[in-house]
């Protein structure tokens, strides 16, 4: 009997979901779960999560006392929502989950590793070992110097927002566990941008990412490559191989439902053999070939105004929601 396109997948790449939404995660008893502020704020209107979302209002509250202002408790009951997620998720899922870093601080170093430092204490606090976390952050020169502190003190990174080989050869020397280039974000500008359609190995996205894969292997190293943001299983076809792929539940059901030979497309021996140019990474360089990369530059950018409007739409429904809940409280 043929077995479906996920079953061959699994067979030689580590499958990731990426949702918020630990019942999809129940179905399909993925390797490892991403989540994002743009998933946990979907996920955080979802009536079967309202007991988590009230349990970590009312504990922030207690937390700063009734003299604080909502925004404040609001902005505690975000970071704390993150976790709560992530240890239901563990429960669920054998390996990692990546909890990610405020995006509105991708270009301050300092507070990037603070608040990944406050998330690892709040796993350990849980009883969930280090080794079971990614710190999700963007791949910002900011963002990456912060990685390589924390790399350092043992706390495994997930550089996020990746668009551009500078970022992910930045993320490579700074010794970042895990990078996610947006395979389908790269597609939507080229695609807005020549007005063309894209499909197989031509995908600008697919591209991409198998260009920083083969330059990984090819120079030995350790930093694993995930891909994320899909726009269809053609590209998560044409990535068969990669060392992880992070898949949305959509897709995560039609490779499932799909019948079909799986060829191995990227292969760490075969990167080996090929010819590639070894760049030298430093500040100037990454900030000319960004400057250089209009993608790059457009999606980063907007990636980050994104998760950051996102962070904000959680952050003024979990004030409602705590004024609904005081006020019940108060009756």
């Amino acid at each position: 009997m043929a077995k479906n396109l996920l079953e061959q997948l699994r067979a030689m790449t580590v499958v990731v979901a990426d949702t918020g939404d630990i019942e999809a995660m129940e179905k399909f008893r993925p390797q490892d779960a991403t989540t994002n502020p743009s998933l946990i704020t979907a996920a955080a209107q979802l009536p079967q999560y309202q007991s988590i979302v009230d349990g970590v209002l009312l504990e922030a509250r207690k937390e700063l006392g009734a003299a604080a202002d909502e925004a404040k408790v609001a902005n505690l009951a975000f970071r704390r929502l993150a976790i709560a997620f992530g240890k239901k998720i563990l429960a669920i899922v054998p390996g990692r989950v990546s909890t990610e870093v405020d995006a509105r601080l991708s270009f301050d170093t300092e507070a990037t590793i603070a608040q990944a430092r406050e998330i690892i204490a709040q796993y350990d606090a849980a009883g969930i070992g280090r080794e079971r976390v990614l710190v999700k952050i963007a791949s910002t020169w900011e963002g990456i110097c912060a990685a390589e502190v924390l790399e350092k003190e043992g706390i495994h990174c997930n550089l996020t927002l990746l668009f551009g080989l500078h970022q992910a050869i930045a993320c490579a020397e700074a010794r970042v566990t895990l990078i996610s280039p947006f395979v389908g974000r790269i597609l939507d500008w080229y695609k807005k941008d020549t007005g063309r359609e894209y499909a197989g190995a031509e995908d600008p996205g697919v591209h991409s990412v198998t260009t920083v894969y083969n330059y990984y292997k090819k120079f030995g190293y350790k930093t694993q490559v995930m891909g994320a943001s899909f726009r269809n299983i053609g590209e998560i076809r044409e990535l068969a191989g990669c060392d992880l792929l992070t898949i949305s539940p959509q897709l995560l059901a039609e490779l499932e439902a799909t019948e079909a030979e799986l060829p191995r497309k990227l292969d760490p021996e075969a990167a080996k053999g090929l010819t590639i140019e070894k760049i030298a990474m430093d500040r100037a360089t990454f900030d000319r070939m960004h400057a250089e990369d209009r993608m790059a530059t457009d999606k980063l950018k907007e990636g980050i105004e994104g998760f950051s409007a996102a962070l904000e739409k959680l952050e003024a429904l979990l004030s409602r929601r705590l004024t609904e809940l005081e006020a019940v409280g108060a009756r």
